[in-house]
């Protein structure tokens, strides 16, 4: 039973529950999370509407990346959760301002 040795030591153990390591695929899944939780809270001031819509943006493109990718229910369990908050903070972002906030008109 060489499996039940084999222990896994790492950030990402959790996401990893197939027994195999994904480390592109676990840091593009915490990566996207992430940015997404950064898009939602900043979308919520209109002040900030550049960060937040360029954040969501980038979010939204590398949560679906990393839905092309993903191996494990956790990688995308993380993922989706991301890529709602992601699109969340680029559309309201649009909403308040845009991408270019008013830099070209």
């Amino acid at each position: 039973m060489a499996q039940a040795a084999r222990s896994h030591h790492g950030l990402f153990t959790f996401l990893d529950t197939d027994g195999k390591s994904h480390p592109v695929e676990n840091t593009v899944a915490v990566a996207t999370l992430v940015i997404g939780v950064i898009a939602f809270v900043t979308a919520h001031f209109p002040h900030l509407h550049l960060v937040s819509s360029w954040v969501g943006l980038i979010g939204m493109i590398s949560g679906a990346w990393g839905q092309l990718r993903s191996v494990t229910t956790g990688e995308r369990f993380l993922l989706i959760i991301g890529l709602g908050a992601s699109g969340v903070g680029f559309y309201l972002g649009m909403a308040h301002g845009g991408l270019f906030g008013g830099v070209l008109g």
